[in-house]
């Protein structure tokens, strides 16, 4: 049996979210870049060569790996297969940018 519409003039959609923030939880939308997208690889490629040309490369790095260091995270597991390649790699590869 159908539930009866609501008394109020919310959406399905306006009370869902609104029992969402009585729980504490917040609504994030973001826009993450298309690694299928045409350009995306030579993109990612030109600004891993700008990082690499820093003059501060090394210490940045160095920064950042002991900033993840004190997570204590532990390795991530890939799996028997090893991580995702470049579409022109075989699987396993590393994942350079050429």
């Amino acid at each position: 049996m159908p539930r009866p519409a609501a008394k109020d003039d919310q959406s399905k959609y306006a009370r869902y979210r609104a029992s969402k923030k009585r729980q504490g939880l917040k609504l994030v939308r973001i826009w993450v870049p298309d690694v299928n997208a045409p350009g995306f690889k030579e993109e990612a490629a030109r600004q891993a060569a700008i990082i690499n040309a820093a003059p501060d490369h090394d210490d940045v790095m160095a920064f950042i790996e002991a900033a993840m260091a004190e997570l204590d995270l532990p390795p991530y597991d890939w799996g028997p297969e090893g991580p995702p390649a470049w579409p022109d790699q075989p699987r396993g590869g590393e994942n350079k940018l050429k």
